[in-house]
Formats: C-alpha cells, sequence, structure tokens
C-alpha cells in the first residue's frame, strides 16, 4: 500500500463530542475528500481494510487529500444501553464537530479558508456523507454514499425528537424551505450506490434518492448487481471509480 509517503496522524479532545478524538490524513496536496467510517469503526480503519491502497494512485498523483476521524456518533448508535433521544444527541453534536472543528482544520491543511470537501463513507458513512451534504452544503460539494445506511427509525426505539429531524436527511430535507440552502444543494451531487447481493439495502437508496429528487437535488443511484454484497471489497471497487470521475 502507498500512501505517498504523506500520512499525518493527528487528534485533539472536542469539548462539543465530550472526547478525544484521532483524526488522520493522507496525501500532500489535491482535493480534501472527507472519509467516513463505519458505525464501529476509527480514522484508521479505512487503512486497515485496504480502501487507501484502493485510492492510492489518486493520492499520490496530488489529485486527493483523504481525512478520517473516530466514528463516535456511530458507536453511540450501536450501543444498547443507550436511548434514541441520546443516539440522535450524539449524532447532532457529531455534526457540529465535523462542520466547527474538522472542517477548519482540514481547510487550514489545505491552505485554503474556503476549499470545498468531497464527503465520502460506506455504510454507516455514507449516511454520515450524505447528512454532512444536505446540512452543509455550502462547505460539501459531492457525497460518494457506498452501501449505505440511512433509515435510522430502527435505532429510536419509538421515540421521536426535534434532534433526530435534524439530523436525519430523510426527516429534514422533504420539508427544506426555499432559500440558499437549497439554492446550493441544487448545484450539488450525490451518488448512491449500492449492491444487491447480502446484507445490501438497495431499497434504502432509492427512497433517499426520491427524498433529493423531489426537491431538486442531483443525485444518482447506481446498483452493482446481484453477485456484489456489502463488504469492503466491493467499497475498494466503488470508491476510486467514484473519485477519479469526481476530482479533476
Amino acid at each position: 500500500m502507498s500512501d505517498g509517503g504523506h500520512k499525518l496522524v493527528t487528534g485533539w479532545h472536542s469539548d462539543r463530542l465530550g472526547c478525544g478524538i484521532k483524526v488522520v490524513r493522507w496525501g500532500h496536496f489535491g482535493a480534501p475528500v472527507l472519509l467516513f467510517p463505519t458505525a464501529g469503526g476509527d480514522a484508521e480503519e479505512c487503512e486497515r481494510f485496504d480502501l487507501i491502497a484502493a485510492i492510492s494512485p489518486l493520492i499520490d498523483a496530488g489529485r486527493i487529500k483523504v481525512y478520517a476521524c473516530d466514528s463516535v456518533a456511530g458507536r453511540t448508535w450501536l450501543r444498547e444501553d443507550v436511548s434514541g433521544r441520546e443516539r440522535a444527541a450524539t449524532q447532532l453534536r457529531f455534526d457540529a464537530f465535523v462542520a466547527s472543528e474538522l472542517v477548519p482544520a482540514i481547510r487550514t491543511d489545505c491552505r485554503s479558508d474556503g476549499i470545498e470537501i468531497v464527503g465520502a463513507g460506506a455504510s454507516f458513512g455514507a449516511f454520515n456523507a450524505l447528512a454532512a451534504l444536505c446540512r452543509h452544503p455550502h462547505t460539501f460539494r459531492a457525497a460518494v454514499c457506498m452501501s449505505g445506511t440511512y433509515d435510522l427509525d430502527r435505532w429510536m426505539n419509538g421515540e421521536w425528537c426535534e434532534d433526530y429531524y435534524f439530523c436525519s436527511p430523510l426527516q429534514f430535507v422533504p420539508n427544506l424551505p426555499e432559500g440558499p440552502d437549497l439554492g446550493r444543494l441544487r448545484e450539488r451531487f450525490v451518488i448512491l450506490a449500492s449492491g444487491e447481493g447480502r446484507w445490501e439495502a438497495p431499497g434504502e437508496a432509492w427512497r433517499v434518492a426520491q427524498v433529493l429528487g423531489d426537491k431538486g437535488i442531483p443525485n444518482r443511484v447506481d446498483l452493482w448487481g446481484a453477485h456484489v454484497d456489502h463488504d469492503w471489497a466491493t467499497w475498494r471497487h466503488m470508491l476510486p471509480q467514484y473519485l477519479d470521475d469526481l476530482v479533476a
């Protein structure tokens, strides 16, 4: 595996999240890509499962710089000892961390106060990539969502709260009013890729596509076939192709 000799491991204590969080960067130049981990993952999960190796030609060519952080909110969704309200509140705090701490750090590293970011992720990471774009369309220019889990109702234990409404694109996007945020979203692009094999749920991608399409937000559903499973091997094929298309 190659990371071009430009891997940086850093991190800090986030008061918003109430814990320390690790952030890793691979690359020396290029368009910033924020790669969200799966629900139980950490900042280096993508490297351990050879996703960084799969996109290393783009990294080594200086076309992209890749950033990843720990899955603080995702781990909370997996815990059985917390309420749905606490899960949703943690998700919003994670969103605030991304917008107010991680994005400024990425922009400082890229030496550009206004550089736009591509969000990407698989499984629960796809949810975070979609949510980041929909909540912050002036910061994220595209989302690559692979094998996504987008409907979190199953983890809310029958509860409903405002935090859940505002953290879930399936909840808040249908009610977005006309204005600057929706206008900018209509200039963005969402890729919703899914296999149709084991553990995949392509119906969730189609549901997101319907919600986005109803608001005029550009998106595309890509189905990779019945032989393609919810697995790292799938995402190692998907991500290089999509990033190559998105990043000049």
